[in-house]
């Protein structure tokens, strides 16, 4: 386990609107994600960041100014810029508050709008790239710039999908111009003519995607969940909403703009994979655009129709495409996972749990020991991606499966909606029912199960071992919810918010359903050796409640390890990452034994970052 070890994988690079041959993107340096420039015309690589924790924010803009976020080392920083070329950096928003990135957008004149989360709120401010920054917006909540018109006139703010003011519309000065979903908002002159909206359906959820980038136009594109499905939405202010009811998607959608046309890129998730859609908003016309089968990690539509895409499998790791041979950055690693990978579908009362299934190579008829991966969220998926913990679980022998339970994106409105039994317990079923369909069908060793987790999949683990002990032999929770209550009260406020609709109230409103799902309320039930990591400056699933659960195992003589590592929940440096995955690897082996004891595989040679909760 001495081979070097690249952490970060590829991302897809932004581009410069007035020049799509020099790009910026994050890759790894020395075990961190830092940013880079990318020159197509003579296939140049620079590196703009070299920071202590790694560098992941970053944007450029059509002078060619790239943009990065520089946080400390408690998660809290401020913009600063340099030309595309080099020379020197400078702050990019001075006067700003520090805080937490919450969007950017720079226009083609150099008029930047941004959104800064911080411990009051969100604060948003507007002025000219490295002058002094006039405060445009403040609100208690959590806001995510949505985007700015061309010329700078109007700002989209985002806050979350289910909020009564989910997206606004504000001027340069600040006043609002739009405010949705409002109960009853119509589209325009309140026609319900074809393809204008009537009443939208009050408590629908909105996302907002951005405004047109094309010279003279303010449109605003948007998500609408409409409870059975997806559509979009366009909001101009001649025109009002317009819901696009000809073009509907039976599961999650993002979408983007073309930058030369009406028209609109759309990635769909759907059952663990993607597809990627052309929608042409005259023409109403919608074609696919032909990628393999697996995931699109991300996708940016360029002029004259042409799409850069960020696509990987479970056996490959991930590979930058260009629809029309558009040189873009190389990629890190070619690794390949080993093994057999296929897809299992379990009955549910609400429906067929989907669980991505990869079976090492070996020899003989037993079946192996498996890993549950349990993602984070709730609201992600597991897709059929490359993940460096799946590669090194399957090469060192382990089954390994991946669980999209009730709750997870990709499987429409009603599945991520469906929580029948209760915060975590819902979830805790689905993996208990898996479990059982692949013991049944002979997939895996029916006494040798571990669960492994990552702060929201991390708490599902530790709820799942308190629940229904006798299933699992062994669990590896990462930066866990371990008490509700407690997280809730020293969370951020984006994370109260999300509580708040989760349960349908404050821990003081309705303690018992916060207590019910706390793992904490069970940790006397717990009998599978069990390892804890936890950071001590996270700020998403705080220190202070992981320790009271540590303390709680300690009082009922529960098998455990703890790990801490001096970083926050979200980190870049892949130090802290490998020697997570390094502990686990080994903890896994001492307590749950392949066929070949003894025998740990190097990790491969690059794994993504954290999951967020």
């Amino acid at each position: 386990m001495t081979n070097p070890y690249r952490v970060f994988v590829a991302t897809l690079p932004d581009v410069c609107p007035a020049d799509p041959r020099r790009m910026v993107f994050t890759a790894d340096s020395g075990g961190r994600c830092e940013v880079f420039t990318w020159d197509a015309a003579v296939r140049c690589v620079r590196q703009v960041t070299d920071s202590a924790d790694g560098t992941a924010h970053r944007a450029i803009d059509a002078e060619g100014y790239v943009w990065w976020f520089e946080e400390d080392a408690t998660d809290s920083g401020h913009w600063w810029f340099q030309h595309f070329d080099g020379g020197p950096r400078s702050p990019g928003l001075p006067g700003a508050p520090a805080g937490r990135p919450h969007g950017l957008a720079v226009t083609a004149d150099g008029t930047v709008a941004a959104a800064i989360a911080h411990a009051e709120g969100t604060t948003v401010v507007v002025g000219r790239r490295g002058q002094a920054q006039r405060q445009l917006w403040c609100a208690p909540g959590s806001l995510r710039l949505g985007g700015i018109t061309p010329d700078g006139t109007l700002i989209a703010l985002a806050a979350a999908a289910d909020d009564p003011a989910a997206v606004r519309v504000v001027s340069r000065e600040g006043r609002t111009v739009l405010a949705l979903p409002g109960p009853g908002v119509s589209g325009g002159d309140g026609s319900a003519a074809e393809g204008l909206a009537g009443p939208t359906p009050a408590g629908t959820r909105l996302w907002c995607q951005g405004f047109s980038p094309r010279p003279g136009r303010h449109e605003l594109l948007l998500v609408r969940d409409l409870t059975d499905g997806y559509v979009l939405q366009t909001w101009t202010p001649e025109e009002g909403l317009c819901t696009h009811r000809w073009c509907p998607f039976d599961t999650e959608i993002s979408a983007r703009w073309y930058p030369d046309r009406r028209a609109l890129l759309v990635r769909q998730a759907r059952h663990g994979r993607s597809l990627l859609h052309q929608v042409d908003l005259d023409s109403r016309k919608r074609v696919l655009v032909p990628t393999p089968a697996g995931s699109v990690l991300d996708a940016a539509p360029r002029a004259a129709g042409a799409v850069d895409y960020l696509w990987t499998d479970t056996a490959h790791a991930p590979v930058l495409r260009a629809t029309d041979g558009m040189e873009l950055p190389p990629c890190g690693s070619t690794a390949v996972v080993p093994g057999r990978h296929t897809d299992l579908w379990t009955p549910s009362s609400s429906g067929r749990v989907h669980t991505l299934l990869s079976l090492p190579e070996r020899p003989g008829s037993q079946p192996p020991p498996a890993v549950f991966l349990i993602h984070g969220g709730p609201a992600d998926h597991d897709r059929d991606a490359y993940d460096a913990t799946v590669h090194s679980l399957v090469a060192s022998g382990y089954a390994v499966a991946r669980v999209n339970y009730r709750g997870s994106t990709g499987y429409g409105p009603r599945w991520q909606r469906e929580f029948p039994a209760g915060v975590g317990h819902t979830q805790v079923e689905d993996l208990a029912a898996v479990r059982a369909d692949l013991v049944a069908q002979g997939l895996v060793a029916r006494s040798a199960s571990a669960l492994w987790g990552v702060s929201w999949g991390a708490y599902l683990v530790l709820l799942a071992l308190g629940t229904r002990p006798r299933l699992w032999q062994a669990g590896i929770a990462v930066k866990p919810v371990a008490d509700w209550a407690a997280a809730h009260r020293t969370s951020t406020p984006a994370l109260r918010a999300v509580d708040v609709r989760l349960f349908g109230g404050t821990p003081d409103e309705l303690p018992e359903r916060y207590a019910s799902s706390s793992p904490l309320t069970y940790a006397a039930e717990v009998t599978a050796p069990l390892l804890v990591v936890g950071a001590t400056r996270d700020v998403k699933c705080p220190p202070g409640q992981i320790r009271s659960y540590l303390a709680a195992l300690a009082a009922a003589d529960v098998p455990h390890e703890a790990m801490w590592l001096e970083t926050g929940h979200d980190g870049y440096d892949g130090a802290a990452h490998v020697a997570v995955l390094r502990r686990s690897l080994r903890f896994l082996h001492d307590r749950l034994p392949t066929a070949a004891p003894g025998t740990l595989t190097r990790p491969p040679a690059s794994t993504g970052g954290p999951r967020s909760r």
